[in-house]
């Protein structure tokens, strides 16, 4: 499959295809495949985010829930800054090596 560039922001998790279609930290090159399994991987995060929400909506007290809730929710942004170095630009991938989260 023919690879693309995408602008990416992990922070609104957002993958777009022109540069001027949104603000982006990262630039990746990806197949279709690629992108939407980075999509699926920002979903999951949003998921954890969600759950963090509720939890500090209700006031419900931390739990091994809330552990467990805060552990996804790293597994999936380590998944998807592993996935955008794989797939980035030197720049991108000189950017996450200075941000030690891959270590």
């Amino acid at each position: 499959m023919e690879k693309r560039r995408y602008y990416v922001s992990v922070q609104a998790k957002t993958i777009v295809p022109n540069q001027g279609d949104a603000p982006y930290e990262l630039e990746i090159d990806a197949t279709i495949d690629e992108k939407h399994r980075l999509e699926r991987i920002f979903h999951q995060i949003d998921s954890y985010d969600e759950a963090t929400a509720i939890q500090t909506a209700f006031i419900i007290p931390i739990t091994n829930w809330s552990q467990e809730n805060n552990d996804g929710y790293d597994y999936f942004l380590k998944q998807a800054y592993a996935m955008i170095y794989e797939l980035g630009t030197e720049e991108t991938r000189s950017h996450i090596r200075q941000m030690k989260i891959l270590k």
